[in-house]
């Protein structure tokens, strides 16, 4: 089905008797457990966007909008959304286009989290169909507080569980006039982790640190970005490589072009992109990465892959085949996601981490409670 219109979604769902798979661009269906399908529902043609006001910094649009279209509207006004959302379709190896409501509906946030925050943080309105078929508004175009349920942190990150996303609203920010990024090389995973700790840690706003294992040319590399207004930028990046210096040498890298590759690589994980093996999603203590890491690589007794974002405390594992990284991980407070695997993988050994027994009592009233029927993305999140 390709509903054209949230009334026609709200009709094909209450009027279905079987389940029904969610489904955007088509470029992030193989994340999660693998659904039950009975039909499959496309939020292409919810799409366009509804309202845009630059000056309050904020967009709406249907949840089959592409990002790109969203993106380059924001461009045009010298905005973006803050928060950096994933591109998947290399790592999956998917085509097709991603849309605005994926982005909403898995809570897709990238390298920039560490200094703006999480999609959730900016998704301010929600409209969607629940499992009933009921059309549910929450939230605004301004920020403000609630009580009761707060359906649009609830939304976010709910992988189509609760409700199918018609229109979503984003708070916005400028985008900067300016980007620097602080590069070391050759830095072991643990010095790397405290050369981060500390940058993020001084006053010159670093807003992406990240470490390769194995760099573009095969080399780690540790990497600190600051952006902003030209003249900050370089005078913070300068005061970075002194505040950094007990770690050897470093250089600036600040051609706009070069370093929005540079962290899109980190952002997609272009590292892992053609080659073989699951990948797997770790979030840990930012001190605890290097352990981690040396875990799962001693556990599994195998070569593993590691990119680490947000200052250590996200690590990307490429793994061999059907390995199980949270056998690996048991000491560690965090948790890990299975991102990329065959469908046989991701269903024995589920694709999302295990909650304790309180959340997943509350989970499963709340998915009730929209859900009824369990319909929607069923078995998607386990």
């Amino acid at each position: 089905m390709r509903p054209q219109s949230e009334s026609e979604l709200a009709e094909a769902v209450s009027s279905t008797r079987t389940g029904i798979r969610i489904s955007g661009g088509g470029t992030r269906g193989a994340l999660g457990n693998p659904v039950d399908v009975g039909i499959s529902v496309e939020t292409g043609g919810l799409s366009g966007i509804s309202r845009y006001e630059p000056g309050a910094l904020t967009v709406s649009a249907g949840a089959g909008t592409r990002l790109g279209e969203v993106e380059a509207a924001l461009s045009e006004h010298g905005q973006q959304l803050p928060f950096e959302p994933m591109d998947h379709r290399g790592l999956l190896g998917t085509s097709g286009e991603p849309t605005i409501g994926a982005v909403a509906a898995c809570n897709l946030s990238g390298p920039r989290r560490i200094l703006a925050g999480a999609c959730r943080d900016f998704l301010i309105g929600v409209r969607f169909v629940d499992g009933t078929g009921a059309v549910v508004k929450s939230g605004g175009r301004v920020m403000k507080n609630v009580t009761g349920y707060d359906l649009v942190k609830l939304l976010a990150g709910s992988y189509g569980t609760l409700g199918i996303l018609t229109e979503v609203t984003f708070k916005v920010l400028p985008a900067p006039e300016a980007r620097a990024v602080v590069l070391i090389e050759g830095l072991g995973d643990q010095d790397a982790v405290s050369a981060m700790t500390m940058a993020l840690g001084s006053p010159y706003g670093v807003s992406g640190a990240a470490h390769a294992t194995s760099g573009v040319d095969g080399k780690p590399v540790t990497m600190i970005r600051v952006e902003g207004f030209e003249e900050s930028v370089r005078y913070r990046a300068a005061r970075l490589v002194c505040h950094l210096s007990r770690f050897g040498e470093a250089s600036v890298e600040d051609d706009i072009d070069r370093t929005a590759a540079g962290w899109a690589w980190v952002r997609d994980v272009e590292a892992f992109h053609g080659r073989d093996g699951d990948v797997w999603r770790v979030s840990v203590r930012p001190g605890d990465g290097p352990a981690a890491a040396a875990a799962a690589r001693s556990g599994i007794d195998a070569d593993v892959g590691v990119l680490y974002d947000w200052g250590g405390g996200l690590l990307w594992l490429l793994v061999p085949e059907g390995s199980d990284v949270r056998g690996c991980l048991k000491d560690f407070a965090g948790h890990a996601s299975l991102v990329r695997a065959s469908p046989e993988t991701r269903r024995s050994l589920g694709a999302f981490h295990p909650l304790p027994g309180p959340l997943e009592r509350i989970s499963a009233k709340l998915r009730a409670r929209f859900d009824p029927r369990s319909i929607l993305n069923r078995g998607i999140m386990g």
